[in-house]
């Protein structure tokens, strides 16, 4: 397949942070082979291209990349409002995981997925969590629901094998050996699938849900499998207590100890994070997961951002899973990324509209590992994109600067086009590998069934439904 995209502005995010006005990029089946005047790469490339998509008037963004999401989460929307987070695990999200199966977490993983594509989301890392045991193919359901609309996705295995006496819900606390089998199945089964776009890794749920046993058993597969792994880190007080009492130690403390803090850990949150972990964060080359739509539904605090960008730790972001966000909307999520800390600093310019844009793009693909093939829109990487068009909503008119524009002014009706790997995915703003109408009505259905199996239809009144 051989694509040019002509006459348009493109944000490049390359080193050099480049914005071209009035040039053209040209793919050729799964990369950017070329960028340049429109002028000029027009003459080489139309007449042998496939498509051809006509750019005045609007800007190509590199693909947006959600470093922290749970998928399956999509089916409790709306459940778990104005609780604090120990509360909403416990009363609303811990009970729904027994009643998980693998039909409803495909139509989760398709709702969150389509809703992500909407909003310019190329690459998904999922957080699904661990296992109730006796139910199979939860992974699965996610899994296929990446394949099935074709995005670049990491399923990290979660997992639980202690916990109670914090809340953790029995059903969810599996056996270490049982969770390595799982762990090197999947690896097995999905790593590198879907032509390398599908990546295994590992997301223990919490330091105070997780044994050292544990915990050094997921280090050795992570050495083994070269694995991410994920992790919840001082998202409020009540991981540094728990995890203070569970291992003796402070959560910074354990994985250093451990060996886990290195540069394949991604720390979700961290709003609580102390000088001497952001000092030891930064010596180990960890990164980090910044999800303040969830931050601030949970009313957990604000992570010290700033702070962690000056000391040159890379920060990716994450909506969370819907539950704690109530959407999958990446475009809303920028924009809270920078008013957060302007109000929360009262300072204008502590987040900026480019800081906010390098975090959803080039440094979440850092925090992957994946910056040498997707992040930034240069010749040689994949073609991994979205077209923005300010026209389809009015939000976005007029257009001076495209990046504040994208930050501060627009929606997800102004992302027309999405490519990943190459192939487009959402064209003319509708999804292209499934029917959305059809995929709503399930999604509905499952959630539906699985607040009524779990009791947690009690937490929302719903007057439609007898």
């Amino acid at each position: 397949m051989k694509t040019l995209i002509n006459n348009t502005c493109i944000v490049t995010m390359n080193e050099d942070r480049d914005i071209f006005y009035n040039y053209s990029l040209y793919i050729e089946n799964d990369q950017i082979k070329d960028i340049g005047p429109f002028e000029e790469l027009e003459g080489k490339y139309l007449e042998n291209v496939d498509k051809y998509i006509d750019g005045q008037g609007k800007v190509i963004f590199p693909g947006l990349i959600n470093t922290h999401n749970h998928l399956f989460q999509v089916l409790l929307k709306g459940l778990g409002d104005d609780m604090v987070l120990k509360d909403w695990l416990e009363f609303m999200t811990f009970p729904s995981t027994p009643y998980l199966n693998e039909e409803n977490c495909y139509y989760a993983a398709l709702g969150g997925l389509i809703e992500g594509l909407h909003s310019g989301v190329t690459t998904t890392f999922d957080y699904m969590y661990p296992h109730p045991v006796g139910t199979f193919n939860l992974d699965d359901g996610i899994i296929k629901g990446m394949m099935k609309l074709g995005v670049r996705g990491f399923l990290g295995r979660g997992c639980v094998d202690t916990g109670v006496e914090f809340g953790v819900y029995p059903a969810m606390i599996e056996k270490v050996p049982d969770i390595e089998k799982s762990i090197r199945n999947l690896y097995e089964k999905y790593n590198n699938a879907a032509k390398g776009k599908i990546k295994i890794a590992l997301a223990p749920a919490a330091i105070w849900s997780n044994s050292g046993e544990s915990l050094a058993m997921l280090k050795k597969l992570s050495d083994e499998l070269d694995l991410l792994i994920s992790i919840h880190i001082s998202e409020t007080n009540f991981d540094r207590a728990s995890s203070k009492k569970l291992h003796g130690k402070d959560e910074i403390e354990l994985l250093e100890e451990l060996g886990l803090l290195n540069e394949k850990l991604i720390m979700v949150h961290c709003v609580e994070l102390t000088n001497e972990d952001i000092r030891k964060i930064k010596a180990s080359g960890a990164t980090v997961s910044h999800n303040p739509v969830s931050n601030m539904y949970l009313s957990s605090g604000v992570a010290p951002i700033p702070l962690l960008n000056q000391e040159g730790i890379m920060v990716g972001l994450g909506v969370d899973g819907a539950a704690s966000n109530n959407s999958n909307d990446f475009i809303e999520l920028l924009k809270m990324t920078a008013l957060l800390q302007k109000v929360h600093h009262r300072n204008p310019t502590i987040m900026t509209a480019d800081k906010v844009l390098e975090m959803a793009t080039i440094e979440g693909a850092r925090s992957l590992g994946i910056d040498d093939i997707v992040g930034s829109l240069e010749p040689g990487k994949k073609a991994d994109l979205f077209i923005f068009n300010p026209k389809l909503d009015f939000k976005a008119v007029p257009m001076h600067n495209p990046v504040s524009t994208l930050i501060y002014s627009s929606g997800n009706k102004n992302v027309e086009t999405v490519f990943v790997d190459g192939e487009i995915v959402l064209e003319n703003g509708k999804v292209v590998n499934v029917a959305e109408d059809e995929v709503a009505d399930n999604i509905q259905r499952v959630a539906d069934e699985l607040s009524m199996n779990a009791g947690t239809y009690k937490l929302k009144r719903r007057p439609w439904k007898k």
